[in-house]
């Protein structure tokens, strides 16, 4: 399985929850980033494979969402081509400030240890930054473009 995979799939998961209707795993009306902003913590941590939260409390809906995922994901990932038992971390931080937004951090990893952390932004979740892979920060030094010329 190839890293990238594992992130979109991590990523249709996350979205799905942040949406609030989670029609992967047939769950209703649930308002994760709402509730994240309704505690001084202010996020909530997903563990998809465990079926765990944490951070500010959640709902007893809320809850329940995030077993159900737990239950279904290894029939999911394999719908979508991933064998379940290559995927050794699934989580999702969700939280809301008034600058970004509704926004999640997505960590993956592999059981050989390939990592991707991704962050998104907004409804549906888009991509904001470049996607950190295998551990490694990004690299933010200038090129400038040889087409252009210097800055």
């Amino acid at each position: 399985m190839r890293i990238g995979e594992l992130t979109s799939f991590a990523h249709n998961v996350a979205d799905s929850l942040a949406s609030g209707i989670c029609f992967m795993v047939g769950v209703l009306g649930v308002d994760v980033h709402g509730e994240a902003a309704a505690s001084p913590i202010g996020h909530v941590t997903v563990d998809f494979l465990r079926g765990t939260s944490s951070g500010s409390p959640v709902s007893a809906d809320l809850r329940f969402a995030i077993e159900r995922y737990s239950q279904q994901l290894p029939e999911l990932a394999r719908r979508h081509g991933i064998d379940p038992d290559e995927i050794a971390v699934m989580t999702a931080r969700f939280g809301t400030d008034p600058v970004a937004g509704a926004h999640f951090l997505v960590t993956v990893q592999t059981v050989d240890g390939r990592q991707s952390v991704d962050q998104y932004v907004g409804f549906p979740g888009r991509r904001h930054g470049k996607p950190r892979r295998g551990g490694t920060p990004p690299n933010n030094s200038f090129k400038p473009n040889p087409l252009r010329g210097s800055a």
